[in-house]
């Protein structure tokens, strides 16, 4: 690795760090909000929710300094690594023992994220593609995103409407971090340029939308159900825009991808059961 990718991933643990400790808070704040009651007026008046959102200001502004230094597709799995840190923050607020299963589960999270990038070692690509670039991509993303929503809405099942609401917040808030990306590239050319772009006002209304999507699922069921989809939708929508549009690749081999394939599949499955187990907590 370069210093500049060993810089962006420093920054993303941080961010991690952060996103973990606003998320305990939000959880527990959104949760505590009755189905009927106006979601986010009640969230205004929490000091708890509060917290979380300064807290999610700091993680993203270390996520825009990772993503500044190193690919999205670096940078974003590594986010996952916030339910390791989550964890014992959230073992603590509710004053239980974690699990050595549970201890063993992070573990394995973590040597999957350490393998994806020492063998794939991505690379950053093309952070100013132009406009023809992304509209075959955006527009899948979106379509499917869509769809989504609309099944979610018309839901009668909480667990179904929290999953679904989970996955497009998560899945915008992925779209957020790929956009961050390119529009960081756009201050070199001077702020007028950074408001003049389309990008920058996507990625403001795919972050803001993301926000309230993911409290509409934290508080439409369980959170077995919409932290798991938030936590794997968001850097699976992020490596999708990473591939397809800023052409960001693995630097390995055959027998390199076979590897890098296991250890996405094992951080997906540690992703769910770290969440899973949290939620239930």
């Amino acid at each position: 690795m370069s210093n500049h990718e060993v810089g962006a991933v420093a920054c993303a643990l941080i961010a991690a760090l952060l996103f973990a400790l606003a998320a305990v808070a939000q959880q527990h704040a959104a949760a505590a909000v009755p189905e009927g009651r106006s979601l986010m007026g009640s969230l205004v008046r929490s000091p708890r929710w509060w917290a979380g959102i300064v807290g999610d200001a700091g993680g993203y502004a270390m996520q825009v300094a990772a993503l500044a230094l190193g690919a999205v597709l670096l940078v974003q799995p590594m986010l996952v690594s916030m339910l390791i840190f989550a964890l014992p923050l959230s073992a603590r607020l509710n004053n239980r023992r974690i699990a050595p299963r549970t201890w063993a589960t992070a573990i394995a999270l973590a040597v999957a994220l350490a393998v994806f990038l020492i063998v794939g070692d991505p690379t950053k690509g093309n952070t100013t593609a132009p406009l023809r670039d992304w509209i075959a991509p955006l527009t899948a993303l979106l379509a499917a995103l869509a769809v989504a929503l609309i099944v979610g809405v018309k839901s009668a099942d909480p667990t179904r409407r929290a999953l679904l609401f989970g996955v497009v917040g998560g899945a915008l808030f992925g779209l957020a971090a790929a956009l961050t990306s390119y529009v960081t590239g756009l201050f070199d050319d001077g702020l007028g340029h950074v408001l003049s772009s389309w990008q920058t006002w996507a990625l403001i209304a795919s972050g803001v939308i993301g926000l309230y999507l993911q409290q509409r699922a934290y508080q439409a069921g369980p959170l077995v159900a919409s932290l798991p989809a938030v936590t794997i939708a968001e850097p699976l929508a992020a490596a999708f825009i990473g591939i397809t549009v800023l052409d960001e690749r693995l630097r390995t081999d055959d027998v390199g991808l076979l590897v890098i394939a296991i250890a996405v599949i094992t951080m997906c499955a540690t992703t769910i059961q770290l969440s899973r187990v949290e939620a239930e907590a």
